[in-house]
């Protein structure tokens, strides 16, 4: 990896604490970096954190210690450990919700034959609860348990639709925002004008904002017990044709309405 590598930004929820732990801090920050890759290197640790290697090194340490990284004997890389899959899984178990829309989202994946992912809205991050990959060759990674920003994603944007402009302007107070590529939404200004867009159609739509060569459509379920929700297909460019995407918005709206029957 290169010294330019772009590492993941962890998410931050309101203001920093007055008494701030560095090595505590640390220690969560690499485990969002953990979630994030299938595997880490000690160095990447060390330039991800700001750290000396022996800084690093004493962090993995520890979480090795209690089983939320373990290093791989064969590539000697660090790779989660059975407590934060433990954790991951006591998560996805309290989350009826996807029990309850697995069924649906699995004959979505079957009929558009494209990656599915059921987002649920977390402050300004889309968190990505549920996530069924296409089986052909060329295709859109699953999302499992990662987090984007939801201005830049067709299910955030669905999501956003969903608030009004006081709880916008509360969510955005600055006008600049940040992109995850050249083509995300980069003011306030432009994300509410493409929310009203939204909410007049009624899906949400993503080219190449969350990733390169990655095209999507969103559709926001009905406000849950678990919180704002949304159904999106994603898939390579080249496949996200004027052609296709009738076809495809029309099953995730069926699978939308089909799942809103479902919930309480």
């Amino acid at each position: 990896m290169g010294e330019s590598e772009v590492f993941p930004m962890a998410p931050e929820f309101g203001t920093v604490p007055q008494y701030p732990i560095e090595s505590v801090d640390n220690a969560l920050r690499l485990l969002v970096l953990m979630s994030e890759r299938p595997s880490v290197r000690l160095t990447e640790v060390g330039r991800y954190l700001g750290v000396a290697s022996s800084t690093a090194h004493r962090l993995l340490a520890m979480l090795q210690y209690r089983g939320f990284v373990r290093q791989d004997a064969e590539t000697r890389g660090w790779v989660a450990g059975p407590t934060l899959d433990g954790v991951a899984l006591g998560v996805l178990r309290r989350m009826d919700v996807r029990t309850v829309a697995r069924p649906v989202l699995e004959s979505l994946n079957a009929e558009v034959g494209e990656t599915i992912h059921l987002g649920r809205l977390e402050g300004r991050e889309v968190h990505f609860i549920d996530s069924i990959e296409s089986s052909r060759a060329l295709r859109v990674g699953g999302r499992l348990g990662r987090s984007m920003s939801a201005h830049c994603t067709s299910n955030g944007k669905a999501m956003l639709s969903t608030l009004s402009e006081p709880e916008l302007l509360a969510l955005y107070p600055d006008e600049n925002l940040s992109q995850c590529t050249t083509h995300s939404i980069g003011s306030r200004t432009r994300l509410l004008e493409v929310l009203e867009e939204v909410r007049r159609a009624g899906y949400a739509t993503s080219e190449e904002e969350s990733e390169e060569g990655v095209a999507s459509i969103g559709v926001a379920l009905a406000v849950t017990p678990w919180g704002r929700l949304a159904v999106t297909a994603s898939a390579p460019l080249s496949r996200m044709t004027p052609d296709a995407r009738p076809r495809i918005l029309s099953r995730i709206r069926a699978a939308v309405e089909e799942i809103n029957k479902l919930l309480p």
